[in-house]
């Protein structure tokens, strides 16, 4: 398996490569489908429980996992969209070194870091990426996964997470409209996969109910599943990713959704 490290934009953020060797007792030629991890953690950091035990769990189910560490407060926007589009880029330009297909790559976004992986999946963020000489359909990914994700900037929105990603700039109605990704879901967007629970005291379910019905009017595939209970942040909804002293954070029925997203993968890819 080759796992390695880089830094990205200066150090600033870092990338995680998992991605597993081929075989001839296999197949020498194999092309893997690639999972970019990206976790959250309201851009004021990013969760250890929704990054490396994620990407784990994708390389077992036989994909390509990468992990990537995005800059948060004080930086601001665009700086951690910029990261994700090289994250993207590397993960495309390394494809035959690293056994995957460039066609086959999708993004898997936690809470904020589902904002970010929807700022990057959707046409969101398209005039911030030209703007510093990224084609925005370069870095594009194939497919969009996301757990309990921040997505709009209206009513519903979680403060802290446009709070810290706009810092002096919060209260600018136009920069708030751009980044609410309900309001960007067209024909660019590709096939979606989401998750949330109900009782998501934080996020509140209806981010997942607004980027469904977006999906719908813009004629984009979306797959959602929606567990009837669960704090937000469940990450795996397992005792190894459950936070410290938090038996909540163990949830039977979400254990299920990595199942159903490589499934899902799997239907997309086909």
């Amino acid at each position: 398996m080759h796992y390695l490290e880089r830094t990205i934009d200066g150090g600033k953020a870092r990338f995680v490569a998992y991605a597993p060797s081929n075989t001839p007792e296999v197949d020498p030629d194999l092309r893997r489908t690639a999972v970019l991890i990206i976790p959250g953690g309201g851009y004021a950091m990013t969760s250890d429980r929704e990054a490396e035990p994620i990407a784990l769990r994708f390389l077992a189910e036989g994909y390509a996992a990468f992990v990537l560490r995005y800059s948060v407060a004080p930086d601001v926007y665009p700086t951690a969209l910029l990261q994700a589009a090289e994250a993207m880029r590397l993960i495309r330009a390394h494809a035959d070194e690293w056994h995957v297909d460039a066609g086959r790559v999708a993004v898997l976004g936690f809470s904020a870091g589902g904002h970010l992986a929807a700022n990057l999946a959707t046409t969101a963020g398209d005039g911030d990426l030209r703007e510093h000489g990224i084609d925005p359909d370069a870095v594009r990914p194939n497919a969009l996964m996301l757990a309990y994700p921040v997505i709009t900037s209206g009513p519903m929105a979680h403060r802290g997470s446009f709070e810290n990603l706009l810092g002096n700039r919060k209260d600018d109605a136009a920069l708030r409209a751009e980044l609410s990704i309900e309001r960007h879901i067209d024909a660019k967007t590709p096939p979606v996969f989401v998750w949330h629970t109900m009782t998501d005291g934080s996020v509140p379910v209806e981010n997942t109910l607004m980027l469904v019905q977006a999906c719908r009017d813009a004629g984009v595939s979306v797959e959602a599943h929606l567990f009837p209970e669960g704090p937000h942040g469940l990450a795996l909804g397992t005792a190894q990713t459950a936070r410290a002293g938090q038996a909540e954070d163990i949830v039977p029925c979400v254990q299920h959704w990595p199942e159903l997203a490589a499934a899902w993968l799997e239907r997309t890819f086909a």
